[in-house]
């Protein structure tokens, strides 16, 4: 009896679902794929079926809620065309989704500058899945909005930046829903990355 496609999509959802639930938890060096594949109820050469090895989970991973983030950007949003104004948009909306997806988020903080993500792939993610904000921040210096800085240099810096706030937040559940101290998050970011 073979697998059907929707059978092997939640088989390796499953894997992808537990790797969080573990490297968030755990660690990545001390979650093993054998206790991936238990708490995925899957077999182990389920797991190395569809990921090789724990790296190639955790890449999986990374670009998979990377993926959903970005999604969840820019879904119903509509940017027009005042570069502060977008970028106030999708920074609450990137809150937003920060606060609702409490896992996911603790995962990007432990994950998102960590060698355990392969270079190329934190690149994919940043520069393509993210393009919408490489687009932004081009915009945003051919209008002299944004600092003539580097791109890639100014999208790392939203990025920590980014960090930063979800990691207040984190820390202050309560303020999550403060509107003075969310529209300081963006204020601060907004400052660090204007024209002077």
């Amino acid at each position: 009896m073979s697998s059907t496609p929707s059978s092997i999509t939640d088989k390796k959802q499953a894997i992808l679902d537990s790797a969080l639930s573990l490297f968030v938890e755990k660690g990545f060096n001390a979650t093993s794929t054998a206790s991936i594949a238990k708490a995925a109820g899957v077999a182990t050469g389920t797991l190395f079926h569809h990921f090789p090895t724990k790296n190639d989970i955790m890449n999986q991973l990374f670009l998979s809620i990377k993926q959903e983030f970005a999604n969840n950007m820019v879904s119903n949003i509509e940017l027009c065309g005042d570069i502060e104004k977008d970028a106030n948009n999708l920074w609450q909306k990137a809150i937003d989704w920060a606060i609702a997806q409490p896992l996911k988020q603790l995962f990007f903080l432990q994950y998102s500058m960590s060698a355990d993500i392969d270079a190329a792939v934190r690149k994919q993610a940043m520069t393509s899945i993210l393009g919408f904000v490489v687009d932004l921040i081009e915009q945003g210096k051919q209008h002299g909005v944004i600092a003539d800085f580097p791109s890639e240099l100014l999208l790392e810096n939203c990025h920590g930046q980014y960090l930063a706030a979800i990691r207040f937040f984190t820390d202050n559940p309560q303020l999550g829903s403060d509107e003075q101290h969310r529209s300081a998050s963006f204020k601060l970011f907004w400052h660090a990355m204007k024209a002077q």
